[in-house]
């Protein structure tokens, strides 16, 4: 036995593991304000129209199967998701939320001692579930807050089993072309996995994006996970998919949990799928008033991230008085929720999710006032 189990054993009351309490613990876009009966949540990407009704129609029927175990496997929304993109049904996995998907992968291939490789400001899931596995997580500076590619690359050692990129990334909003995601994967070792994250990929409008589905097509180590809490508003069900080689998603399905992806999830999650009216409108409405939010807010002297996600990473001066956090908080008294970024190595940003229009417009005339440019 060794000194650290011997330790453990010894103690007087149970002890996690090593590493487990040196992980910092997710935290969620703030969803109250102090004095604010009904503030405005912008802090969580949510999408801001809700979800659509057919999907909430569908939930609300599923209400009489709560007595029924799901079907493991999600069959039914197997076949949506297969259909929808023309995918091979038996390479899906789903999970409760992608970020269930994230912690699999971690299981799957990181043993002690093991590392992931991700962006300086990679979303914290990833992280988090590496650290769980006792895995070491190798952060690549960004260029730009952008994923560099050869950063990446040097990052990556015969300990790597997996490099995350979130395209578009979360908490920024910046992306890389399919040309540099393919560089990345002929230039990685074919023993490791890169996980291509597209929590946002509906809202990505350049010609020259991919949402790297082909690529994993044709590959034995790429992995494309989606989620349905954007575009489709069901973030409260958590449901996430991957696409992954076949053997990644049996050995996955190893140890997905029994019944991981509930009924209601399931049948609300086809029923948005099929919703191509609402997704229409989700995406107007972020391709209107992104670059709208981009404009104003450089208009007020703030440096914006260039996003293509439903959201925007402003960039605040450290003059007291205008600091990001001031924002955050002077805009949480105005009923207005932001996320702070800090936790991202970002302190100097806040996040803003892109709102109805008299939200986009409280944010800026808000920001002008806090900034003392109301008079513009």
């Amino acid at each position: 036995m060794t000194a650290t189990t011997l330790d453990r054993s010894a103690a007087a009351r149970p002890t996690p593991k090593p590493g487990i309490l040196d992980i910092a613990a997710y935290k969620p876009g703030r969803s109250k304000a102090e004095g604010v009966e009904h503030p405005v949540k912008l802090s969580a990407n949510e999408n801001i129209l809700g979800c659509s009704d057919i999907a909430r129609a569908a939930y609300v029927e599923a209400a009489g199967k709560l007595a029924l175990y799901p079907d493991g496997h999600a069959n039914i929304l197997r076949d949506a998701v297969s259909a929808k993109y023309g995918l091979e049904p038996e390479r899906l996995l789903f999970g409760c939320g992608s970020d269930e998907i994230f912690q699999i992968l971690n299981q799957v291939f990181l043993e002690p001692g093991d590392n992931i490789v991700q962006g300086a400001h990679g979303f914290a899931a990833f992280a988090i579930g590496a650290r769980a596995c006792g895995g070491e997580v190798r952060m690549a500076p960004e260029k730009n807050l952008t994923i560099d590619v050869d950063a990446l690359l040097e990052a990556v050692d015969a300990r790597t089993r997996i490099v995350f990129v979130a395209n578009p990334a979360n908490p920024t909003g910046t992306w890389i072309p399919a040309s540099e995601v393919r560089r990345l994967h002929e230039n990685l070792p074919p023993s490791v996995v890169l996980v291509l994250d597209g929590a946002y990929a509906e809202f990505a409008d350049d010609p020259n994006y991919s949402d790297g589905i082909e690529l994993a097509r044709g590959s034995e180590n790429v992995v494309v996970t989606r989620t349905f809490s954007k575009i489709h508003g069901l973030a409260s069900l958590r449901v996430g998919w991957g696409y992954m080689p076949q053997a990644i998603a049996a050995a996955a399905d190893r140890i997905r949990l029994p019944f991981n992806v509930n009924i209601p999830a399931q049948l609300a999650a086809v029923a948005a799928l099929g919703d191509d009216e609402f997704q229409a409108r989700s995406l107007a409405l972020v391709s209107q008033w992104r670059p709208w939010m981009t404009q104003q807010l450089g208009g007020l002297g703030l440096e914006t991230a260039p996003s293509m996600g439903n959201f925007v990473l402003v960039g605040f001066p450290h003059t007291p008085g205008k600091t990001a956090a001031e924002a955050e908080a002077y805009l949480a008294s105005k009923g207005l929720l932001v996320r702070a970024v800090g936790n991202y190595g970002l302190p100097d940003h806040i996040r803003i999710t892109i709102g109805l229009e008299e939200h986009n417009r409280g944010v800026i005339d808000h920001l002008a006032a806090f900034l003392g440019k109301a008079d513009r």
